[in-house]
């Protein structure tokens, strides 16, 4: 039996881990208030995993959700308390090496306020209500035959 690999990444209200096994089968998740448990078998080799943590903080077992598809095993843990950053997934500061960082859905919203959002928001429905690529005209310089450039003129045949 080995570790998955996983990654993960904190939101404001949950935190999310991603078990990173292919094809799996006979998918078990168990959510607990401190606790996380995975097991699967699955793989190119149909292995047995398994991944046991102790979580850094508190989740709601009964609003955490977990949902499989071909390439991983995605889980979503609710948070017990709302708005407080996870520094790390697991209580142990140990470093696991079957876990890292998803630094592709990482996001810093601790140091986000609601303004700075509201702001972005207007900021988008201002650029959304400024039209698009379809009200600019349709400009190709190759098309057009009466081009000022002085490397455009017709190159004698070659012998």
């Amino acid at each position: 039996m080995q570790a998955a690999s996983a990654k993960w990444y904190d939101r404001r209200d949950a935190v999310f881990v991603e078990f990173c096994v292919e094809d799996s089968k006979d998918v078990q998740v168990k959510f607990e208030s401190s606790k996380l448990n995975f097991s699967c078998v699955g793989g190119t080799d149909n292995a047995k995993h398994q991944n046991e943590m102790n979580l850094f903080e508190a989740i709601d077992p009964n609003g955490s959700k977990h949902k499989r598809t071909d390439r991983s095993v995605l889980c979503c843990l609710r948070k017990s308390e709302v708005g407080k950053s996870w520094p790390r997934l697991t209580k142990e500061k140990a470093k696991l090496n079957w876990l890292s960082v998803d630094f592709n859905n990482w996001k810093d919203w601790e140091d986000d306020s609601d303004e700075e959002f509201s702001n972005y928001d207007r900021f988008s429905e201002m650029m959304n209500s400024m039209g698009g690529e379809d009200d600019l005209p349709d400009v190709d310089p190759a098309d057009e035959e009466d081009s000022a450039d002085s490397d455009d003129e017709k190159m004698p045949d070659l012998e």
